[in-house]
């Protein structure tokens, strides 16, 4: 049985990449600093291990033929991601395990390409796209050198699966029990979302076809592009009531910013949420056949129901 070690399987696309690995059949290893398993991830294995101490990294992965390198530090401590990436390939190198890798368009800078394919070039304009390229300029290095092979599985922000931290349940359903939607940015801009329960099976799938692949990918997946309009309506859908709609304050993160360092992570981002953007494949399909999509009315049930808001559809899970 092929054994997958997942790194950061506390996080929110840890958890959702896990339990798609584990219902295809994997031998699925979870990799936390406390080495305690998720409580919805039955049927996988718990280790500790810590992502900035390599030696403690290499046995933690010893034995697999993958590492899913789902590792991700908060907005404000992104001085650890380099320092995380080498580990990572130095875990990967000692156990000749293939590294997967969830990409995002940050490397693409603003103003934002309006359809970014594959071979869109990189334009960082902000500290962490210049992080992000410079990650995979080492993947790409490791697996030239035949060091490391990388699958890089590039996606839009986030949404669906359990646990905090998303746009998605931090600002556009955070007042939804109170009736409200609020819009991170103009309602009518087309903006790149990946429903994570889709995107892990992106991973299975590119795994299920390692034949096809080179020893260094990077490929897009194309999720839901669609509006806030859009998500409002399949909203109030899954709710079965309207939803006023509101803006996100930013101008008090704007004014806030010098003081609060999260508040300055997030608004020297925020280009994101005002210049519209898509993903394009031209590959994917022809490597995976059909590419995981569900449909947005469906999609927005189940995140919803996954951050504890009941739908008409059933019952809310534990948030």
């Amino acid at each position: 049985m092929t054994k997958i070690a997942i790194l950061g399987a506390n996080g929110r696309l840890g958890r959702v990449v896990a339990r798609a690995f584990i219902d295809a059949g994997y031998d699925v290893r979870t990799v936390t600093r406390n080495g305690k398993l998720p409580a919805e991830l039955k049927g996988a294995t718990a280790v500790a291990g810590d992502a900035l101490d390599r030696e403690a990294l290499i046995r933690a992965t010893e034995g697999v033929d993958i590492i899913f390198n789902g590792l991700n530090p908060i907005y404000t401590d992104w001085g650890k991601c380099m320092p995380m990436a080498e580990n990572v390939m130095a875990a990967c190198h000692a156990n000749n395990a293939l590294h997967l890798f969830p990409g995002t368009v940050y490397n693409y800078g603003s103003p934002m390409p309006q359809v970014i394919n594959e071979d869109t070039p990189f334009h960082p304009t902000t500290e962490k796209g210049r992080i992000r390229v410079a990650m995979e300029d080492l993947f790409r290095r490791e697996a030239e050198a035949r060091r490391v092979r990388t699958i890089l599985l590039r996606a839009g922000d986030f949404f669906g699966g359990t646990g905090s931290g998303s746009w998605f349940d931090l600002v556009v359903a955070a007042k939804i029990n109170k009736g409200i939607y609020t819009a991170p940015g103009p309602v009518a801009l087309v903006h790149e979302w990946a429903y994570l329960p889709d995107f892990a099976l992106g991973f299975v799938a590119l795994v299920r076809n390692l034949n096809k692949l080179g020893s260094y990918e990077a490929l897009n997946f194309p999720g839901h592009a669609v509006t806030d309009l859009e998500i409002k309506a399949a909203a109030e859908k899954a709710l079965g009531r309207p939803l006023k709609m509101t803006s996100m304050a930013w101008w008090v993160l704007r004014a806030g910013s010098p003081f609060v360092a999260m508040w300055r992570e997030i608004v020297s981002m925020s280009y994101l949420r005002f210049e519209p953007h898509q993903l394009a494949s031209t590959r994917l399909e022809g490597i995976i056949g059909e590419i995981p999509h569900t449909p947005l009315d469906q999609a927005a049930t189940e995140a919803l129901e996954d951050i504890g808001i009941a739908t008409v559809s059933g019952v809310a899970k534990a948030s």
